[in-house]
Formats: C-alpha cells, sequence, structure tokens
C-alpha cells in the first residue's frame, strides 16, 4: 500500500514539474521520498528532485541519493557527470536519432616525433621505455605515466557520439616537417611522411566520432626476434610452407575491455524439507518455488575492436598479461602502424553483456546448488566502465594447404597463434632459418 502511495505520488511530482510548477513539484517529490521504501521509485524520486534545484550542493546530494538506490541509474549519472565537469551537455546525443558522420575529408591534429638534437626520425624503441633517433642514435626517455591505464565511465560514454561512433571515411593531416598534407585510411592512427620521413600520430582527443585509447601494452622486442619465435613455432608443429613466407609486421591492434557488475535476478525450485506421511514410514518431499538474485562481478572482459583480425586475434587474447597495460601515450605509437577499432563500443558492449550472461547461465547452477534453476533475468546485470586498449601483434602469412593462413605472434611474450588448427602437420622449414640471419 505504502510503495503504491509512493508512486502515486512520484508521478504526480513528475507530472507537475513537467507543467512549470516548481514548488508543488518538489513537495509531492519530497512526501514520496518519505513515504515510499521502494528502491526504484525512490531512485526517481530523487532523480526528479535534482533536477528542479538550482543549489549545485542540493542538485548533487539529490544525485548521489538516487545513486544509493539504483547504481545504473543512467540519467543520474550523465547528470553528475555533467555537473563534475566530465561531460558536456552539448555532447549528448539521442540514442534513437545518432548524428550522420561527418562526410568526405576531415582534418585531424596529428603529433610529430623528431629529435630534438639532428631533427632526425624518432622511432618507439621496443624496450617499453625511449624513443630512439636512426640517425644520431640519441635515446630520449619516455616519459610514461605511472600506474596503470584509468578505465572510463559506460554510461558517460554511451550518451556522447563517442560511444556509437566509427572511423570516419578518409582523414588529411597536415606535416609540421615539410607542410605536406596526407590523407589517411580510416583503420590508420599513425603514418610516416614520405618526404621528411618524420613519424606522426593522430591525437584521439580532437577526434570527436573516435574515443582515445585508455591504456597499451608497449612493443617488447624487434622483427628478428619475432622471426624466431615463428620459426620455433613453425619447427614445434612441423609445418612446411609451400612458398616463401612474407616477413611478419608489427602493428597494435584495438580491445575493448568491460567491467559487468549488476545482478542476475533467477527463478527456481527447492526441496523443503522431507515429512513422515501419516505414520506409515513413507516421506513427502515439498517443493518450493524461490525467487533470488545472484552478483555479477565481472573485470576486464576482452572485445576485439576491430573486424579484420578478430578470429586469430580472439585466440591470442589469453596470452596477454593484462596487468602490464600502461596508460596510453602517442610515443609509443612512433613509427609503429596502429589499427584504429572499426566495431563500435556501443556494439562490443553489447557483445561482452551476451557472454557474461552466457557465462553465468553455465555456472548458475552449480553457484545456487541446491536450487534447481527454472529461469533467469538478465535486466539487473550492466556494464559499468569500460577501456580501450592497444595490443602488440607481429602479423604475417603462411602459405600452406592450398591457402594463406593467418599467423599472429604476441609482441610481448612470443606467442604464436594462426588460423591452422593447434596440432599442424608437414615438413619441418628449414629455409626459414634464413630469413633470421637476413
Amino acid at each position: 500500500m505504502t510503495d503504491d502511495y509512493g508512486w502515486e505520488l512520484l508521478k504526480r511530482g513528475i507530472l507537475e514539474a513537467k507543467t512549470g510548477r516548481r514548488d508543488v513539484a518538489l513537495r509531492y517529490l519530497d512526501r514520496a521520498a518519505y513515504m515510499s521504501h521502494d528502491h526504484d521509485v525512490l531512485a526517481e524520486t530523487w532523480f526528479w528532485m535534482s533536477q528542479l534545484l538550482d543549489d549545485k550542493a542540493e542538485k548533487r546530494k539529490a544525485l548521489e541519493n538516487c545513486l544509493a538506490h539504483d547504481l545504473q541509474h543512467a540519467r543520474a549519472r550523465r547528470a553528475l557527470a555533467i555537473l563534475d565537469g566530465k561531460l558536456k551537455a552539448d555532447e549528448i546525443v539521442d540514442p534513437d536519432h545518432l548524428p550522420l558522420p561527418p562526410q568526405g575529408l576531415q582534418t585531424v591534429d596529428a603529433q610529430r616525433f623528431v629529435c630534438p638534437k639532428c631533427g632526425g626520425r624518432m622511432t618507439f624503441s621496443p624496450d617499453g621505455q625511449s624513443l630512439t633517433c636512426e640517425y644520431c642514435s640519441r635515446n630520449q626517455k619516455f616519459a610514461a605515466q605511472p600506474g596503470g591505464a584509468d578505465e572510463k565511465d559506460f554510461i558517460i560514454a554511451m550518451a556522447t557520439a563517442r560511444g556509437h561512433g566509427k572511423p570516419l571515411n578518409q582523414q588529411v593531416f597536415h606535416c609540421e616537417g615539410c607542410g605536406s598534407e596526407f590523407i589517411l585510411s580510416p583503420n590508420q592512427i599513425s603514418t610516416t611522411c614520405v618526404y621528411c620521413g618524420s613519424p606522426h600520430v593522430v591525437n584521439w582527443e580532437s577526434e570527436k566520432q573516435l574515443l582515445a585509447p585508455d591504456g597499451i601494452i608497449p612493443h617488447a622486442f624487434d622483427q628478428q626476434r619475432a622471426i624466431k619465435h615463428l620459426v620455433e613455432w613453425v619447427e614445434k608443429n612441423k609445418i612446411k610452407p609451400e612458398k616463401k613466407v612474407d616477413l611478419p609486421r608489427g602493428v597494435y591492434l584495438p580491445l575493448w575491455m568491460f567491467d559487468i557488475g549488476g545482478e542476475i535476478q533467477y527463478t527456481g525450485e527447492v526441496y523443503e524439507n522431507d515429512n513422515e506421511l501419516f505414520g506409515q514410514g513413507l516421506r513427502e518431499r515439498r517443493v518450493k518455488r524461490v525467487s533470488d538474485s545472484y552478483p555479477v562481478l565481472i573485470n576486464d572482459l576482452p572485445i576485439p575492436a576491430a573486424r579484420k583480425l578478430s578470429g586469430v586475434f580472439q585466440r591470442l587474447l589469453s596470452t596477454f598479461e593484462y596487468r602490464t597495460i600502461k596508460p596510453y601515450e602517442a610515443g609509443y605509437l612512433a613509427n609503429w602502424p596502429a589499427e584504429v577499432y572499426d566495431i563500435p563500443m556501443a556494439e562490443a558492449s553489447l557483445d561482452a553483456r551476451a557472454q557474461a550472461l552466457t557465462k553465468y547461465k553455465r555456472d548458475l547452477p552449480l553457484l545456487i546448488d541446491p536450487v534447481k534453476l527454472l529461469s533467469t533475468s538478465s535486466a539487473n546485470m550492466a556494464v559499468e566502465s569500460f577501456r580501450l586498449t592497444l595490443l602488440p601483434v607481429w602479423v604475417t602469412e603462411l602459405p600452406f594447404n592450398g591457402r594463406e593462413h593467418l599467423v599472429l605472434i604476441n609482441g610481448w611474450n612470443g606467442t604464436v597463434k594462426s588460423d591452422l588448427p593447434e596440432n599442424g602437420s608437414g615438413g619441418l622449414m628449414e629455409w626459414l632459418g634464413d630469413l633470421i640471419e637476413g
């Protein structure tokens, strides 16, 4: 009765707020907050109160009270982010009417990496901590940020076009060295000027359609070491390629990582007790219907952010040590190509949520034993935060069994994966060892 009355008071308060009768609306909402014990009613009540308050401290208090009753309240989290300066009101988009991406050439800001001593090309050295000049061999320690990569609020990102965006069709950047302008393909964020040879890395934050990377695992070894890992893998699997293998190419591949929380609601049956029936030695087993919830907690669920290599890349994901992720800096990409994600964060989050639900539906019967599971609901399961990470990979193709097979090498620890069956067959690739000497 009380909760029904609280809901009626809330609806009346919202109606008055929409008609502009602020003081009357606040009286109804204040009464609803006092009368109701339902968390959903209380969360919505405090949110509408926050929209009617002018004082920032009072508005913040109302929003925090809303989130205390419903941590996943999207509008309250967005409003609090605006209040904290983390989100601009004019960046919020209507998810049902997303703005069309710009067409044609788009100007992008790019950072140039040149030696401060001789003006030569600076490249990231795969030691994880320095930039090296290719001409005077000047070694410049890389001023990477300490600690790990921060995670971003999922609700805030989804409120903007960046949460739904894909790379632009064509991007143009201006070389600071020689003044030339170049067109980048949608899957490029780093390149080398063909005239002056200086590396450039696109400034992600200047792109209103894309989310900037949060973290990166730097390349840990050079091409010769990558060749050595490839040779060892080929020999171990006794594979005989049918023609010459291209040298591995170093690249960074994008990865979405999601934290998923909330709870899964379920309905099940459990045997309540055994009673002796009418003193005849027979046992009666009573079945009781129960409804409850189980907490969901998944940290850093990885989802490939680019479609092109996703099949083999998925096999390689478990071989990375994610605790080694560093905060993203453009210097890591100096003279190293990097793929831009072509799977929007919004789309990837649906895949992450589906994977999490599948995992919990599989494990739930054991987690709630002796309850026999009948049905589940994921309505209260939510993506809470995310980060976009760049992972180091060496790429090549292996001609075998009449076609080119994709081979990826973990650029951090040398693990090799391909689209071949895990146990390949064939002769030794003896001639591949010449690549090491070459």
